[in-house]
């Protein structure tokens, strides 16, 4: 009971904490069209007429883009082509927009079915983490409480979870593959989770991709197996990615780079986007300098890992969550906002704890003996 008392405070704490961000009408705006297909007007209206009646002004306002040079802003807001073409980033993400539109038809307002949707997945997600503590220092209840407490009160977490975005959702997921890792689950259980992340966020594709990939590779190499259910699934996901692509016309990633590293275009359509290899590498350059304190703590995790273990599966994992990291950022290499790459950094901060129990049950059990 004390641990659900500190996560349902700390959930208090986050819904008095909410923002009303530019995330909030993507996802209302996709929620809608659905409804109403065939009334972009409509879809527009109702999303910005929703939102300005729960939202504080000033977060309106910045929402809406009231200072002059937030033009792209002023564009989404009052102009239906301009917000309709931008929807398509949003709509890819087929389980956040089931999930806010289930809330939605439950009865919560709009706006509260998006913000809800991350308070639950935090509750939820403290639960699974005091879970996962648990199973790493089974005899050390209050170690767990008390780091369960300290990692949900991160700001980074508590930022997710205050944010209309699908990143505390996802990571309630990346939670329960963390379980399975540990509790050595069968494929298609880790299938079903790979499956339904890609449904979340699109961009998970390679992370799922790297996953099937590695566990392939360490079964022919460890095992001298090929396994053909591996490579099925990977095709299968695959398949869905691309036509989840499709259907909903995403502009691709060369236009979501430059909108949001070059020029935000008002209206999609209306000017093509073109990253040269020498823009990209700007800007890539200029980011990844701020990331230098996430390089130098997942590099410290991974040595202590490496140091303390010589499990070739535990090294692999560690590595693959590593590596996602940066192919996380290389694709999209917005340092600042560290939401994007926490699902893959904190893993490895759990395989560190992973490894450290290892050695202290190891100790207490020779201890016994």
């Amino acid at each position: 009971m004390f641990i659900i008392s500190i996560l349902a405070f700390l959930t208090y704490r986050n819904y008095n904490n909410r923002v009303y961000d530019w995330d909030m009408p993507g996802y209302l705006g996709s929620m809608f069209t659905t409804e109403f297909p065939d009334s972009p007007d409509k879809v527009r209206e109702l999303t910005f007429s929703h939102i300005k009646k729960e939202a504080p002004a000033d977060q309106y306002n910045n929402l809406i883009g009231v200072k002059p040079w937030a033009i792209a802003r002023q564009y989404f807001a009052k102009n239906t082509q301009s917000f309709t073409e931008q929807l398509p980033y949003f709509q890819i993400k087929i389980g956040y927009v089931l999930m806010i539109t289930l809330f939605y038809k439950l009865g919560l307002s709009p706006p509260m079915s998006v913000l809800f949707t991350g308070f639950i997945s935090y509750f939820i997600s403290g639960v699974l983490l005091f879970y996962i503590l648990k199973l790493l220092f089974p005899e050390k209840y209050i170690l767990a409480a008390l780091l369960t407490a300290g990692i949900m009160f991160m700001p980074t977490i508590t930022f997710m979870a205050g944010e209309s975005t699908p990143d505390m959702f996802i990571f309630l997921f990346i939670l329960m593959f963390v379980i399975g890792l540990i509790k050595k689950w069968g494929q298609w259980r880790m299938f079903l989770l790979l499956l339904i992340m890609t449904f979340i966020r699109p961009d998970y594709i390679t992370f799922a991709l790297t996953y099937l990939g590695a566990v392939f590779l360490f079964d022919y190499f460890t095992e001298k197996k090929i396994d053909i259910v591996l490579m099925a699934q990977g095709i299968v996901i695959l398949s869905i990615y691309v036509f989840v692509m499709r259907f909903y016309n995403y502009p691709g990633w060369v236009d979501l780079f430059y909108d949001s590293f070059i020029h935000r275009r008002p209206i999609i359509s209306a000017q093509p986007a073109h990253v040269s290899l020498s823009a990209y590498l700007q800007v890539v350059y200029s980011k990844i300098i701020a990331f230098k304190k996430v390089t130098l703590a997942v590099s410290v995790m991974i040595g202590l890992i490496f140091w303390m273990s010589k499990e070739a599966r535990v090294r692999m994992i560690s590595v693959l969550f590593l590596g996602n990291v940066y192919i996380k950022f290389f694709f999209f290499p917005q340092s600042a906002d560290l939401r994007l790459f926490f699902p893959f950094i904190f893993p490895i901060f759990i395989m560190t704890l992973y490894v450290l129990s290892q050695k202290y049950n190891n100790t207490r059990l020779s201890t016994i003996v």
